[in-house]
């Protein structure tokens, strides 16, 4: 099926999509300060960039975004029905970098929290934090 927007048109639409300070990276940013928590934002110095950076918890909190980075089972996650190859392969692609990503910071020491962008609901805030909270506090 091919694409109903113009080249144009779409190209105007794929630049507003933020890889930063998106509203849930937002959410949970100020209700970790609320807490506390003191952070860094997208150090560049670490793989991957991490959203979140407790240096004096040696943790970072990727929030990660249903569509980009293919969350399984997730009503967010739906691959678009026309350039289907294009998307599998970049999905698959964000997957891999995002595994190898996580292992070499492991690798140097640090704690890695995923959130995904469905868990962070207003409601659920709370509770998201409180299970980030728990992590961070555990030796």
């Amino acid at each position: 099926m091919p694409d109903t927007l113009t080249r144009e048109q779409r190209h105007r639409c794929m630049s507003h999509i933020r890889s930063k300070n998106t509203k849930p990276e937002i959410l949970v940013r100020h209700e970790l300060f609320r807490r506390g928590y003191r952070y860094r934002i997208n150090v560049s110095k670490l793989p991957g960039r991490p959203d979140i950076v407790l240096p004096k918890h040696k943790t970072v909190i990727f929030i990660n975004g249903c569509f980009w980075h293919g969350h399984e089972g997730c009503k967010h996650f739906v691959l678009p029905k026309s350039n289907i190859e294009y998307w599998k392969s970049k999905i698959l692609r964000n997957q891999q970098r995002d595994k190898e990503t996580i292992l070499k910071l492991q690798q140097q020491g640090w704690r890695v929290i995923v959130v995904w962008e469905c868990e962070i609901q207003k409601s659920q805030l709370p509770i998201i934090i409180d299970k980030i909270d728990s992590i961070i506090k555990c030796p």
